[in-house]
């Protein structure tokens, strides 16, 4: 009995942490819209700049960051797949 009741716990439990992953996936990919189009995501005004760029290599992606110069909202996003002439990287 005790065991039916553990798995349907831990069933229960991996299930909520999967859709809250999934939610904030969600979440951070409208932020990432809103960005795209210049628009802080917080206080709606076209106030949003790229603060840092890294680039990770030819088939890397990059992180970018983003603030806003009106409320201070600040986030960082992993954006592309790299790849050069076909995805081989040719100097």
């Amino acid at each position: 009995m005790y065991t039916l009741l553990t798995l349907l716990f831990i069933t229960v439990i991996v299930g909520g942490l999967i859709w809250a992953y999934i939610h904030h996936l969600g979440e951070k990919g409208e932020k990432l819209k809103l960005i795209n189009q210049g628009i802080c995501p917080e206080c709606k005004q076209k106030t949003i700049e790229i603060v840092d760029q890294k680039g990770g290599g030819c088939s890397g992606t990059a992180f970018v960051e983003f603030k806003c110069s009106n409320c201070h909202y600040s986030d960082s996003f992993n954006i592309g797949s790299g790849g050069c002439n076909g995805g081989s990287c040719k100097v």
